[in-house]
């Protein structure tokens, strides 16, 4: 569970470090890259504990594909709260097969 919550924190400052400039287009972008390379620092505090721990546990895909989910769990709820953004039907499609992808994975064969 600690993977999951490390993770779950790391990429909200990841998707803040990627996409939170994107309110503030009058700033030059020399400002924006660099409280990027900021905000991002503190995200990589958190990713690399996060596949330390969870290495072993899960595999390499299992940890990339627990990363990706939590991405678009994580960038949805951004993108509908701070940029204010239509969350759309064919998203909740196009997670749905997502989902499929994460089945195969996890799947023990």
């Amino acid at each position: 569970m600690a993977t999951v919550v490390l993770l779950l924190v790391s990429n909200v400052f990841m998707t803040f470090a990627w996409y939170g400039h994107l309110r503030f287009k009058s700033a030059p972008l020399w400002l924006a890259i660099g409280v990027s390379w900021l905000i991002a620092f503190a995200e990589y505090c958190f990713q690399v504990p996060a596949n330390r721990i969870g290495y072993g546990q899960f595999n390499a895909a299992q940890l990339k594909t627990i990363q990706e989910v939590i991405t678009l769990v994580v960038f949805s709820v951004f993108s509908i709260l701070y940029l204010k953004e239509q969350f759309r039907w064919n998203y909740l499609v196009g997670f749905a097969m997502i989902l499929g992808a994460v089945f195969f994975i996890f799947k023990k064969w």
